[in-house]
């Protein structure tokens, strides 16, 4: 349910970082380690199921934003996850 604008103390405009920024030209990601890093978390570490899903609700529309920044590898087996990196400038 929406909710009036004054019954927050605050308001914060959004910021987003650029990906190389966020991640190492030299390394290769799978999402969740992107979605981590994204918001400043350690990559290795564990999150629970609930917070994993709201930072990927916040990875994907970025990645997918700056498509044209990126590569993928194909993941090892079909259970894993693909990776993602920093394309070449």
């Amino acid at each position: 349910m929406p909710r009036p604008k004054a019954a927050f103390d605050e308001v914060h405009a959004l910021e987003f970082r650029e990906p190389d920024e966020v991640l190492d030209a030299d390394s290769m990601y799978t999402i969740y380690e992107v979605a981590r890093l994204l918001q400043g978390v350690d990559p290795d570490r564990e999150l629970d199921v609930e917070t994993e899903n709201v930072l990927l609700d916040w990875a994907i529309p970025w990645m997918m934003k700056h498509s044209d920044e990126f590569v993928f590898a194909e993941p090892a087996t079909d259970d894993d996850p693909g990776y993602y990196g920093l394309a070449e400038t």
